[in-house]
């Protein structure tokens, strides 16, 4: 699983021309995932997403996770991220899980960061056409990857 995490000032989803959600201050999140990925990865990513310290503190360091800072979670899912551009210049998604797959760890991903939160995020339509906004702060936008435990 593929997470692009992005610290905001706000974010929202519309789809069809309608508002679908929206957070304040907090995080947006894509979510991407891959054929081989199951629950030891969505625990691994949901736990690091919480514990992430990326907000400021008192002093201005980013000490601070979304749990402290009362933030809220958006949080989307975008097959994308799992593109390989090795090849060519037409992205391959060949590494991306089918629907089957992806749409249950999706829900459950969203579902699990709700209960490390302590309280339910927000999230996209799978597998709709969405258009997401948002107001990027910092900018901080930071990727992590469930097979590339750095």
């Amino acid at each position: 699983m593929r997470l692009l995490i992005q610290r905001v000032k706000w974010a929202s989803v519309t789809i069809g021309g309608r508002l679908y959600s929206r957070i304040g201050a907090g995080l947006l999140v894509l979510v991407g995932v891959g054929n081989d990925d199951g629950e030891e990865d969505l625990e691994y990513l949901a736990g690091k997403l919480i514990r992430l310290r990326i907000f400021d503190d008192e002093a201005g360091v980013m000490n601070r996770d979304v749990v402290q800072t009362s933030g809220e979670v958006l949080v989307v899912s975008q097959f994308t991220l799992m593109a390989s551009t090795r090849k060519g210049n037409r992205p391959s998604y060949i590494k991306a899980a089918p629907e089957a797959v992806s749409r249950p760890l999706y829900e459950r991903f969203a579902v699990r960061v709700g209960e490390l939160l302590g309280r339910p995020v927000a999230t996209g339509q799978f597998g709709a056409d969405m258009q997401v906004e948002l107001l990027n702060d910092g900018p901080v936008t930071i990727w992590i990857d469930s097979k590339n435990k750095e």
